[in-house]
């Protein structure tokens, strides 16, 4: 049999003592690293350096970037980590044409705001320019925090719709109207009759000339562009788009009167 080696305990000793010195050693370093890092932690927290620095903000069109960034108070040394989330989707949603706001951290001073708003879907003449007709129905009145002019390039302009009800309705039916379809209207003009106080007459970018109604306005002239595709562009008249279609041209008279004067 092979003999044991035989270690004597005096001399273990120093390596016993080695071995705990360096563990109280790490032991140490650790507690000295994580005191230094709770200390970083705390004069980060109460220092300019945890402030938002930067605003983004994208996804506007109607509200300027001055005036969301004022009011999102985003500026005034906010810590980037108590954005107060709640109140500026609060603020900010106040702006008549504002639908919603996401709000996003990015990197440790940044702070984007992804701003949705409601669809133009018209215009209304103010008597100096054009003020957009959103989806709610409200106009977006172009207020003193921007100083935008709008051209009616895009979307019917709407003209003696004073009315709130009855304009909210008109803006009802265009949302349901094909993106297509609108961009063919130049304007839509509310002319009630004794009979018809709902009556509309719309001027076609394409020379027609269409009376309709409100009341189901989307539903009514929907089959507009097949009914003017058998009509001939050089014969004036109007488009009747309602229960039944039908054209109606100008100068009828005009030419019974001639074949009665042969």
């Amino acid at each position: 049999m092979k003999e044991k080696k035989v270690v004597k305990i005096e001399e273990r000793i120093p390596k016993l003592k080695e071995r705990r010195k360096q563990r109280s050693n790490r032991r140490l370093i650790m507690y000295v690293s994580v005191f230094f890092t709770l200390m970083l932690f705390i004069i980060y927290f109460q220092s300019p350096f945890s402030h938002v620095q930067n605003v983004e903000v994208n996804g506007h069109y109607f509200a300027s970037s001055e005036w969301i960034i004022s009011e999102s108070r985003l500026e005034e040394n906010v810590s980037m980590w108590n954005l107060g989330v709640s109140g500026i989707v609060e603020r900010l949603t106040a702006h008549e044409a504002i639908k919603s706001v996401e709000v996003s951290r990015e990197w440790l001073t940044t702070v984007s705001l992804n701003i949705e708003e409601y669809e133009r879907i018209a215009y209304i003449y103010n008597g100096e320019g054009y003020d957009p007709v959103l989806t709610t129905g409200d106009v977006y009145t172009n207020g003193s925090e921007s100083n935008q002019s709008f051209v009616p390039y895009d979307a019917p302009v709407l003209r003696g719709f004073e009315d709130d009800d009855i304009r909210g309705e008109m803006v009802n039916e265009l949302a349901e109207t094909p993106a297509a379809l609108l961009q063919r209207m130049s304007d839509i003009i509310l002319d009630p009759t004794e009979n018809d106080p709902y009556r509309l007459t719309i001027l076609m970018n394409d020379g027609f000339t269409v009376s309709s109604t409100v009341r189901h306005f989307a539903q009514r002239i929907a089959p507009y562009p097949s009914v003017v595709e058998q009509l001939d562009p050089n014969v004036e008249g109007i488009v009747h788009m309602r229960m039944n279609p039908y054209f109606e041209r100008f100068d009828v008279d005009e030419e019974d009167e001639g074949s009665d004067e042969e």
